[in-house]
């Protein structure tokens, strides 16, 4: 097979359970234009310039011709990390403002004892059983639980998150040759109703402030520079969809590389310090987020490659990310290493808005998890995958726990 259809091979879904071997491909062909017309750039030092690169846009309304968006892309208002500065930036400080520092700078840590709790919750919930989804019982119910005591969201209500969510997330999957409308359609319907829920909800905490992100957006001590009604609406729909999405992959993978790897887990269970470098490589060796895309303002030039302006560049963070320029021995899984610049969360303006965030779930979810995990073993190898190749984790990850009777 040829480069040009490396694309069309990574998303397929036969390759979710392991497209590293796609990727290392990519990173020898250098840049791979696509047979749909789109280039995919896969080497670790094109990847972060092309992240810090202000020729390349998030703004999908920047395509031109064929690629141009399709008209649910154009609606707005759009969330902040699909759009440049300088609105990306009005935008994600606006968010930030009841997130994170200068304003906000205890928001994550004061969070610490709730994590730990609700943790704790869910795994007392399963200790007595003798198999269980890390996924449907762990991964996904910690950080929708976390995202949705943030915003204000009543815990009743997060399956319906749940739902709307997926549809929101699968709209956004890149699958070549493939009509795209239906799901981008149902996406559209979801990220409305979801909107529509949150600006409710916040508009109930205006004049009654309490302490939860959406209270702060529309109690704003100065309303003139805050997010408008629709601007509101799209944000939080964005910080619930992405608070919780990625960190599901995050700790599902976490828990799958840790099983494959029991001499890692051992190290982990001894040496329980190294647990947040540990965090760090799963963000390299299994990132949450494999591909993102940009769009030239202009011809660009890559590894000699000319990339014409409007014409989608598919950028390679699960490849660069084991790119062997970059990395010694990049396909091992080592906890204790140095100088680990991955590309987990991005880089550039638009790097992740909520690392600190699952950096702290991942560590606390991870670190209680161990102690069970020294005697589960998979149930299923590989496990089944979610279809979408951006957000690559597994759909379910069934794990078998030792006997506890006597």
């Amino acid at each position: 097979m040829t480069a040009d259809t490396l694309l069309e091979r990574i998303t397929d879904y036969a390759n979710r359970p392991d497209p590293y071997p796609l990727y290392a491909e990519l990173r020898e062909a250098g840049v791979a234009w696509q047979t749909d017309g789109t280039y995919l750039v896969g080497g670790y030092d094109d990847v972060v310039a092309l992240f810090h690169d202000p020729r390349l846009s998030s703004d999908r309304r920047n395509r031109v011709g064929t690629y141009s968006s399709l008209p649910g892309e154009m609606a707005e208002p759009i969330p902040f990390i699909r759009l440049d500065d300088p609105e990306h930036h009005r935008l994600r400080d606006l968010a930030n403002r009841p997130f994170g520092p200068p304003h906000t700078p205890g928001r994550i840590d004061a969070l610490r004892d709730e994590i730990t709790r609700i943790t704790e919750e869910l795994l007392e919930a399963v200790r007595d059983r003798p198999r269980i989804d890390i996924v449907d019982d762990f991964a996904y119910p910690l950080p929708v639980t976390v995202i949705c005591r943030l915003l204000g969201v009543p815990r009743e209500d997060e399956p319906t998150f749940r739902q709307w969510s997926t549809t929101i997330v699968d709209a956004a999957d890149i699958r070549p040759g493939e009509d795209p409308a239906s799901r981008q359609q149902a996406g559209d319907q979801a990220r409305d109703r979801m909107g529509r829920y949150l600006l409710d909800l916040a508009e109930q905490r205006r004049g009654h402030p309490s302490d939860d992100m959406l209270s702060a957006f529309v109690n704003d001590p100065d309303p003139s520079d805050g997010l408008s009604r629709e601007e509101l609406a799209t944000t939080a729909v964005l910080l619930l969809v992405a608070g919780h999405e990625t960190t599901v992959n995050l700790i599902a993978n976490g828990v799958l590389t840790l099983l494959r790897h029991p001499d890692q887990l051992d190290l982990l269970r001894r040496e329980p310090d190294l647990l947040p470098g540990a965090v760090e490589e799963l963000l390299r060796y299994e990132p949450p987020v494999h591909m993102l895309e940009r769009i030239p303002l202009t011809d660009v030039d890559v590894a000699g490659t000319t990339i014409p302006r409007g014409v989608p560049v598919v950028l390679g963070l699960a490849s660069a990310n084991r790119d062997p320029e970059r990395f010694r021995d990049p396909d091992r899984f080592d906890p204790a290493r140095q100088d680990n610049q991955h590309l987990g969360f991005g880089s550039g303006i638009h790097i992740c808005y909520g690392a600190p965030l699952a950096r702290v779930e991942a560590r606390i979810a991870l670190g209680a998890l161990l102690p069970l995990l020294a005697t589960a073993s998979l149930a299923q190898d590989p496990p089944p995958y979610r279809h979408n190749a951006l957000l690559r984790g597994p759909r379910h990850l069934p794990i078998e726990l030792a006997s506890t009777g006597s």
